[in-house]
């Protein structure tokens, strides 16, 4: 699939990591499994935005998920092994691995990760970024 550059107006620029994060992001939206939700959890005084997101990982143990951080590419890494002293009649719940990537925005933190009844719930925390302006001055060159 080929897209078209959609930030090559004249008026946006240095967005370049921007559209190479849209092209990531269209090219691991196929996946499928594991099944996931996001969900914004309420602000309190306390704690700024925050985020959860939620994997159906039913089968799998704290041992066989692996969670990393790469830059701003969160991975969750999910590797089940056949166990071979198993005779099976019938196998309809396969042992599958699966790698499912979210790009986060800049200034995002993991806050932790907790599986519990089959599900891998990690927190995210986006805290409100400062309001910066800085007046720049106008230099004359006569």
């Amino acid at each position: 699939m080929t897209r078209t550059p959609s930030l090559s107006h004249p008026f946006l620029l240095g967005f370049d990591d921007i559209e190479r994060a849209l092209d990531r992001v269209a090219k691991g939206a196929s996946e499928g499994y594991p099944p996931y939700n996001i969900e914004r959890l309420p602000r309190t005084e306390e704690e700024p935005d925050r985020l959860r997101i939620t994997l159906a990982v039913a089968g799998f143990a704290r041992e066989q998920l692996e969670i990393t951080l790469e830059e701003n590419q969160l991975t969750i890494r999910g590797r089940q092994g056949d166990d071979k002293n198993r005779q099976f009649l019938h196998r309809g719940i396969a042992a599958r691995q699966f790698q499912r990537s979210f790009l986060l925005a800049d200034g995002m933190h993991v806050l932790g990760a907790d599986l519990s009844n089959g599900l891998l719930a990690i927190d995210l925390a986006r805290p409100e970024p400062e309001r910066l302006v800085r007046r720049i001055d106008i230099v004359s060159r006569e």
